[in-house]
């Protein structure tokens, strides 16, 4: 008797667990800009604060060259769109930064020179 290879079954359109792009479409086309930008600076935020160490669990999940990345991303991102999301919005993630920016600096045991610490390329030297 041969034996069939076991296939996978693969995910159709139709399958129920599959993700419905078209929805998915429809539903960031009617998001502004605006929101999209500062959705995705919070969320480098949190992940920034995570790696530095800032939450609860603290050490566990510590990890200074994952935050570097990502303080760096975020501050590219609001150097980037700080002009079309608006000092109302912008204001309050460049104070969030600047805090990432200070907490990393205590964070690490030999400190970046003023001006080399992330994301500092776009906000200038950040000092405590």
């Amino acid at each position: 008797m041969s034996e069939t290879p076991h296939t996978e079954p693969t995910d159709s359109a139709d399958s129920p667990d599959s993700p419905d792009f078209d929805a998915m479409t429809r539903d960031i086309a009617e998001v502004p800009a605006v929101e999209v930008i500062v959705t995705v600076a919070v969320n480098l935020m949190s992940a920034a604060a995570v790696k530095l160490g800032l939450t609860e669990e603290g050490e566990e999940h510590k990890d200074l060259d994952e935050a570097r990345k990502l303080v760096h991303a975020l501050a590219g991102l609001l150097d980037a769109g700080a002009t079309e999301i608006s000092s109302f919005h912008a204001a309050p993630l460049r104070d969030g930064l600047k805090s990432l920016q200070l907490a990393f600096r205590e964070a690490s045991i030999i400190p970046d020179e003023p001006g080399q610490g992330p994301g500092e390329k776009y906000t200038g030297p950040v000092y405590g």
